[in-house]
């Protein structure tokens, strides 16, 4: 019998033209994930920083069109998404929703169309391979608030072998397309979090460096490859070494530096402004024999493969939290795991 099988994709949003920018960075920062304080105390920063970084974000937004391109770019992945799916279960019917935490579609508008469309299943599908509570916990959440219910979900999938292998893959293009350079170093540039972020148990961290170790056995061509967090806000200590460090110290190297965004699957502010702009400057000023930047996996074969067989594995699992593999990752130290909170059994 044909299911109507609903997937929905968490992702961060992003403003979608200059009037949108500060509301965006409210709405960011009132996040109780992200800020650690409580109500009346969290909206009055988070209005302070949205008026602070306002006219500096939009000036970077503005170098984009004005917004951000990360709507079209996941709305991409949905239509790649839905026809792998589509031709893998062809009795099956397929719709994708996108669920943005911090600007339209919010995640309320998700969840009335998915009840609107009539789904048999749902699937919640983070855009985040690795977990957070500050994403997927974040997004998780706002789901259960806006009345989603029960749905299969996709805990996160640092180690799944096609989204490894489109990493793999996408930064050995880059190094051949660079001419081979062989005194070369890759980063595998994350998005950073406080430290007190870590020590509260959530596996962020621990599940970046699984993905680039896998990542970088996949590339044995390449020897030199370090693990690096990009982005900080705020007056908290970040988790390190810092991008834009190690950036210069291999520039003083003379390194021909390769630059993976190891955990942001679509091109956004971080990626075009940051990386492409801001380190590029500070290669070039340090002496950098080149410097190479790995386009985000979008929506590139390799990790469609991967959303689909997330899904399809979904599917076939009982209705609530889907960890890899059937079975918490993470290590004890790790509390915040939701498969650890959910009481599934780990390492």
């Amino acid at each position: 019998m044909s299911r109507r099988i609903a997937v929905v994709l968490f992702n961060l949003g992003g403003p979608d033209g200059p009037e949108s920018v500060r509301p965006f960075l409210r709405n960011l920062f009132n996040d109780p994930a992200i800020i650690y304080a409580p109500w009346p105390v969290r909206p009055l920063i988070a209005e302070l920083i949205s008026r602070t970084r306002g006219p500096k974000a939009k000036l970077e937004y503005a170098k984009m069109g004005g917004g951000s391109p990360i709507i079209p770019e996941t709305e991409r992945q949905a239509d790649a998404l839905t026809a792998a799916l589509k031709a893998a279960s062809p009795d099956d019917e397929f719709a994708c929703f996108l669920a943005m935490r911090y600007w339209h579609p919010f995640t309320e508008e998700a969840v009335r169309e998915v009840k609107a469309w009539g789904a048999d299943e749902v699937i919640l599908l983070p855009l985040y391979p690795q977990f957070s509570t500050t994403t997927t916990g974040s997004s998780l959440k706002a789901w259960r608030d806006a009345g989603g219910g029960e749905a299969r979900t996709v805990c996160c999938y640092p180690l799944q072998p096609d989204f490894v292998k489109a990493h793999a893959d996408a930064i050995r293009t880059a190094w051949e397309e660079a001419g081979r350079p062989q005194n070369v170093r890759v980063l595998h540039s994350a998005h950073g979090l406080p430290e007190v972020t870590i020590a509260r148990g959530d596996p962020y961290r621990w599940q970046v460096e699984q993905t680039v170790a896998a990542v970088t056995a996949s590339l044995p061509e390449i020897a030199d490859h370090i693990t690096c967090f990009q982005s900080k806000v705020g007056p908290l200590e970040w988790i390190k070494p810092s991008t834009e460090e190690v950036v210069e110290e291999s520039a003083k190297e003379g390194r021909h530096i390769i630059l993976s965004p190891i955990a942001f699957v679509s091109e956004h502010i971080e990626t075009l402004v940051e990386l492409d702009e801001e380190y590029r400057l500070v290669a070039e000023e340090h002496g950098a024999a080149g410097y190479t930047r790995v386009p985000a996996l979008g929506a590139a074969d390799g990790f469609i493969e991967a959303l689909k067989s997330l899904t399809l594995d979904a599917l076939d699992g009982p209705v609530g939290l889907k960890p890899p593999n059937g079975r918490a990752i993470c290590p004890a130290e790790f509390g915040r795991c939701p498969c650890r909170e959910a009481g599934l059994a780990g390492n």
